[in-house]
């Protein structure tokens, strides 16, 4: 199905072109004055210094274009020159009833999709996942949603970070508290114990501990870059703890992102590019790219357009190991290889920008990817606490993603736990739990920072997940009774006329469903889907008060009012599913 935008501006664009001006002025909005119309076109405002002609008289001149049809119900110029519309009630039953018969809800797939690998995630191994990780984990699961929906073939890569620093890190503070282990004998050659040399609680200890001593003795430091070199080299007992620790830590992974309702299709970590880096150094030396400075192998990616000083792209250290910005490379050297993507997005912190700008340049410049791939840095912004700062626990550290997670299911009120059994409360506190967590991120701008509100990202009032939830479990409920007063009238709903403004409210913003979406995913932006529901579900509660659905008793009103509030929950279902969650069937 077209979108009613796209109906619409089909009618203006040709009306456009037929009064001597260019099709592309003729595109229709939604109206930023819905006091005064419904859509507007507002192409004259920009014509008018094209053509040398007042906004009003163009304005005029295509109004004279617009013949009489089953859409438009008025149609006028107001000063300077917009062109106010408004649709025809039954356009829009019409257009209701088409989707809600349709799958989708009528939403048009692309007709070119594209391959798109969507980097998010990026955790460390034998690092706990905390409360920072949360950001990437839950923008990325809605991008990843959101483009396959839209039509186009999605790979989410989880690209966990294994291949680091932190691993001679701990691999040299085992060397100190373990110095009998055979992983530390370079003349060992039997079998390494199957059972790692440690838990995962071990690791949660042994890495921050060496991670702040590295900060505050350099040859510790030296130490353990020392022995993440011989890790990245081959060397054999270092090899085996780096498989033990990634053992340990990837399932722990695995349970927390499953609690987000975070799913990937690769694991895949900075190792499993290693094969590749020997080959596209050595072509980026054949092709005059890198050359040694101070001891490192790096690209130059200053641009004349540059206003800032833009460092080298870094591809090898001194010591001949990798760092981030070679098994970056070397990722998308990979990614090529394997998906041949149009376009890789990576949804990481945006203080990363400089970095991933290096890398980009260096991959296009470099020939890793065609010059018409489209490499994406989707920023995002901090959880902060409502100091503003960084959000951490009482007493100060980094929060635990699992223990946010607790916190919100702690803080989540079931409304009608006292008639429920206790696994029935606790599930339910898990869906609106995620429906908090992942609405309070998700509404905000993927750039911002924000704050970190417990009582108001749980509340079932106001802009939050439980108050959309509340709003579909309410639809269901009224659906549920509906089904047994009168049940035939549930088999063959029909719109018709609209009863009220509330109503026609109500179905205006369903009808602009698939122009939202579209929308969304073309800007990258989750957050307009959250105004976009908290909307729906604004008008959808104005209207069930000014419209006692449950007395009507006229059965051909009743049948259409059972269509609009069967759609309205079709498209909420979609979009809080795009967003990665979902309504309970009561709470």
């Amino acid at each position: 199905m077209k979108t009613v935008i796209e109906v619409l501006s089909d009618i203006f664009m040709k009306a456009f072109e037929n009064a001597g001006f260019d099709a592309d002025l003729g595109r229709v909005v939604v109206s930023a004055r819905p006091d005064l119309c419904q859509y507007q076109v507002n192409g004259a405002m920009g014509a008018a210094k094209l053509y040398h002609k007042a906004p009003f008289m163009i304005a005029n001149d295509v109004l004279a274009q617009v013949k009489e049809n089953d859409i438009i119900e008025k149609v006028e110029v107001v000063n300077p020159g917009f062109i106010n519309i408004t649709v025809k009630d039954k356009f829009v039953s019409s257009y209701m009833q088409d989707m809600l018969n349709a799958a989708d809800c009528g939403f048009e797939k692309i007709k070119n999709p594209k391959t798109v690998v969507i980097d998010y995630g990026g955790p460390n191994v034998a690092k706990t996942l905390h409360v920072g990780h949360l950001r990437s984990a839950v923008i990325g699961e809605a991008l990843k949603r959101m483009n396959r929906f839209y039509g186009n073939k999605v790979i989410g890569d989880a690209h966990l970070g294994e291949f680091g620093l932190q691993m001679g890190l701990i691999i040299h503070e085992l060397s100190l508290r373990k110095p009998d282990l055979p992983y530390f004998d370079e003349n060992y050659d039997g079998e390494y114990p199957k059972e790692p040399p440690f838990t995962l609680k071990d690791l949660e200890e042994i890495y921050p501990f060496a991670s702040a001593k590295s900060k505050e003795d350099e040859e510790y430091l030296n130490a353990a870059r020392q022995a993440t070199a011989e890790m990245q080299k081959g060397r054999r007992g270092y090899r085996a703890l780096w498989r033990h620790i990634i053992n340990v830590s990837v399932p722990d992974l695995k349970r927390n992102y499953k609690r987000l309702d975070v799913d990937f299709d690769l694991w895949l970590g900075e190792s499993d590019v290693e094969s590749y880096i020997p080959d596209m150094v050595a072509e980026m030396k054949k092709g005059g790219f890198a050359y040694l400075s101070e001891g490192a192998l790096v690209v130059d990616v200053k641009e004349d357009s540059d206003s800032q000083p833009i460092p080298p792209c870094i591809v090898l250290k001194s010591d001949g190991s990798a760092i981030y910005e070679t098994t970056d490379l070397a990722t998308l050297v990979q990614r090529e290889k394997d998906f041949h993507p149009d376009r890789v997005m990576y949804v990481v912190d945006k203080r990363q920008f400089l970095h991933f700008e290096r890398v980009f340049r260096c991959a296009k410049k470099t020939g890793i990817v065609p010059s018409n791939t489209e490499l994406s840095f989707i920023g995002f912004g901090t959880v902060n606490g409502k100091d503003g700062k960084p959000f951490k626990t009482r007493a100060g550290g980094t929060m635990k993603l699992s223990d946010m997670i607790d916190m919100v299911e702690d803080a989540v009120h079931v409304k009608d736990e006292e008639s429920m059994a206790p696994e029935e409360v606790k599930e339910l506190a898990k869906i609106i739990g995620l429906a908090a967590i992942k609405y309070g991120d998700l509404m905000n701008p993927t750039e911002s920072n924000y704050i970190f509100d417990l009582d108001k990202f749980t509340s079932f009032e106001g802009n939050t997940g439980p108050y959309i939830l509340y709003t579909m479990v309410r639809i269901k409920s009224i659906l549920a009774k509906l089904n047994e007063k009168n049940s035939g009238v549930m088999n063959n709903v029909k719109f018709t006329d609209f009863t009220c403004d509330s109503e026609r409210d109500l179905a205006l913003t369903l009808t602009r469903f698939s122009h939202t979406v579209k929308e969304a995913v073309k800007k990258d932006a989750p957050s307009m889907l959250c105004s976009y529901i908290y909307e729906i579900s604004n008008k959808f509660n104005v209207f069930y008060h000014d419209k006692k659905i449950l007395a009507e008793e006229n059965e051909t009103v009743l049948s259409s009012l059972v269509a609009l509030i069967t759609l309205t929950l079709n498209v909420l279902n979609i979009c809080t599913n795009l967003l990665g969650f979902k309504a309970p069937e009561k709470m």
